[in-house]
């Protein structure tokens, strides 16, 4: 299987989906990034280590880490192996220093005890090609607005059922106007609809 490596590139409050938050995985030697929609209590469990923050008492990620640490046991690496209905799948490969053993978790999961152990997540390029959302850097490498963006009307944006009522170029101008406005949890919900028209 050729595994490719994710970073964690940020989380953002979902506009479409109330208490949930949109997780974007970047491809480390590419351009593509994977919207994964988590949690709030998953959301926060990942921004408190992205940030350095030290909770009081430990969170259940940072008690997963000292149970392990305590009986020596390291989480190896992450692997998202599996992306069904819009659901991926993960495992936490861990090693206690004699056996190596494959864990199944929720996905949001491993990404906090990934960032809790600085281990790799890796994921398939089958998988990068059917959730990954390509950035186009062309423009703008920095992927800071051009010059007179703030000028150009803002579109609104449809409604889920909407998209089913739209044509394949509206909806891809729809996604790279996501992309570029870093609303990656709308896009996957593009990029969704434009998928399973493909199929």
């Amino acid at each position: 299987m050729n595994k490719i490596r994710l970073n964690v590139l940020g989380i953002s409050y979902s506009q479409t989906q109330s208490g949930a938050y949109a997780l974007v995985l970047s491809e480390e030697n590419g351009q593509r990034r994977v919207p994964i929609i988590v949690g709030g209590f998953e959301a926060q469990a990942i921004a408190i280590q992205l940030e350095g923050l030290k909770p009081p008492r430990p969170l259940t990620h940072d008690l997963f880490v000292n149970f392990a640490t305590a009986f020596k046991i390291t989480l190896i690496e992450v692997n998202i192996y599996k992306l069904e209905e819009g659901v991926f799948f993960s495992k936490l490969i861990c090693d206690n220093g004699q056996t190596r053993i494959s864990i199944d978790a929720r996905t949001s999961d491993s990404i906090a005890l990934a960032l809790r152990f600085k281990c790799p997540i890796f994921t398939t390029e089958d998988i990068i090609a059917k959730a990954g959302i390509v950035i186009d850097f062309e423009n703008d490498v920095h992927g800071h607005k051009a010059e007179g963006d703030e000028a150009k009307p803002e579109i609104v944006q449809p409604e889920n059922d909407e998209l089913k009522e739209l044509d394949i170029d509206e909806l891809k101008d729809l996604l790279s106007e996501a992309i570029s406005k870093e609303n990656y949890e709308r896009a996957s919900i593009i990029r969704d609809e434009i998928n399973r028209r493909a199929k």
